[in-house]
């Protein structure tokens, strides 16, 4: 006999649930690809998204994932040669970086680690010495899913005002776009990346790359762009075959054009960060319960600099292997697993789990995982505080 018969929850930074009405929407016979119905709907996509980031500037749409909204940033604005400065805070900008290497862009990388975010004092040496301004990019994420450290962004736009260098500034936002604060105009960015399968909660298969005029004129210089991920055709959405590159993503379009609904709309976007800061915070306070009878520690040690999206956890040794495996055998909940070496100092990746508390969750869906993981830790026998799920609880109530 198992609890977990009934509708599994996939608990995982990514791709987060579908709402049934995006599901709905994309449940539909194959559309006229060249007028009508679709072409005019995807105009209207772009003022959307374009307020989700909050800028005035242009965004591309691809059929892609998150690395392919990696290759298309690196593609319009680099050249072979070009020096770039990679920030990394876990798996993925060192990830971003390797992809610029492999495509002949000199990487200068800092590693600031699996537990930290990124330390202006270090970023603002490496730019001070780069007198020459051979640094054409700092690449950063927002959120690294891998560690679920958040970065200040508008921090790294002080950095590079401060001394007066012109580097292109890159956000991540994949893993927390929609989620987390982000206001690409006011904090400065250049280039933001994101995905449609987490926080804009439509299925993968569409990623997004919003850029400014500043850019659109390295896109001038650039040597590495090729046809497909050349953003310029991308900016004019009525010239529709043209601006997919070919067939577009047609019912992907249509879950998105609800997702946005319920986002923007509905919902409405501060809303929306509001909804994700006290769940974050009702995930927390359990881990911090837990964790004063027992081994559980977040794995970013400072709230402020945690993600509203997803939380890396340790369960102490072996025990974030043997939470997710009971948790999907008893419990019918799937959590993510460990990263890129997010075991750090004294631990191993069997130790760590992920929680995906983005996009389409609500007080019950977080309240069931964190109720569900205590039953774990009760079952296996990992030591705990007993009221981690009732100090969640108290969160919840305050709102």
């Amino acid at each position: 006999m198992s609890l977990a018969n009934g509708r599994h929850y996939l608990a995982i930074p990514g791709p987060s649930v579908m709402p049934d009405r995006v599901l709905q929407a994309m449940h539909r016979p194959a559309p006229n690809i060249y007028t009508g119905q679709l072409v005019d709907m995807v105009a209207g996509l772009v003022p959307d998204l374009k307020a989700i980031a909050r800028t005035e500037g242009h965004v591309a749409m691809y059929i892609a994932n998150g690395h392919g909204a990696w290759e298309a940033a690196l593609t319009n604005t680099l050249s072979r040669g070009d020096r770039i400065l990679v920030l990394g805070t876990g798996r993925f900008c060192l990830g971003w970086g390797e992809m610029a290497a492999a495509m002949g862009v000199d990487c200068q990388i800092i590693d600031f680690g699996q537990r930290s975010d990124i330390d202006m004092a270090r970023v603002t040496e490496a730019l001070a010495a780069d007198r020459d301004h051979r640094i054409k990019a700092v690449l950063a994420v927002q959120v690294d899913t891998s560690t679920s450290v958040k970065n200040d962004i508008a921090g790294l736009r002080k950095a590079l005002d401060a001394i007066g260098h012109p580097a292109l500034l890159f956000a991540d936002c994949i893993a927390c776009l929609a989620c987390d604060e982000f206001q690409m105009d006011d904090w400065g960015v250049d280039v933001m990346v994101t995905g449609s399968q987490k926080g804009l909660m439509t299925p993968p298969g569409m990623g997004f790359v919003f850029f400014n005029d500043k850019a659109d004129l390295a896109r001038g210089r650039a040597d590495l762009v090729t046809p497909y991920w050349d953003w310029r055709p991308r900016m004019a959405p009525e010239e529709f075959y043209r601006y997919f590159n070919g067939t577009a993503p047609t019912h992907h379009l249509y879950g998105l054009r609800v997702a946005l609904d319920m986002i923007l709309h509905e919902e409405g976007l501060e809303n929306v960060w509001r909804r994700h800061a006290v769940l974050a915070r009702a995930v927390w306070a359990a881990l911090e319960v837990w964790g004063q009878a027992g081994p559980v520690r977040p794995n970013i040690a400072e709230q402020s600099k945690r993600s509203h999206s997803v939380t890396t956890v340790s369960f102490g040794p072996g025990n974030g292997q043997r939470m997710r495996e009971w948790m999907t055998g008893t419990a019918g909940v799937t959590l993510g697993i460990p990263l890129g070496g997010v075991e750090g100092p004294g631990g191993n990746a069997e130790d760590f789990l992920r929680i995906g508390h983005m996009g389409h969750v609500n007080a019950h869906m977080v309240l069931g995982v964190l109720g569900s993981l205590q039953a774990g830790m009760t079952a296996l026998g990992i030591a705990h505080g007993p009221t981690g799920l009732e100090a969640a609880a108290r969160v919840i109530a305050e709102g």
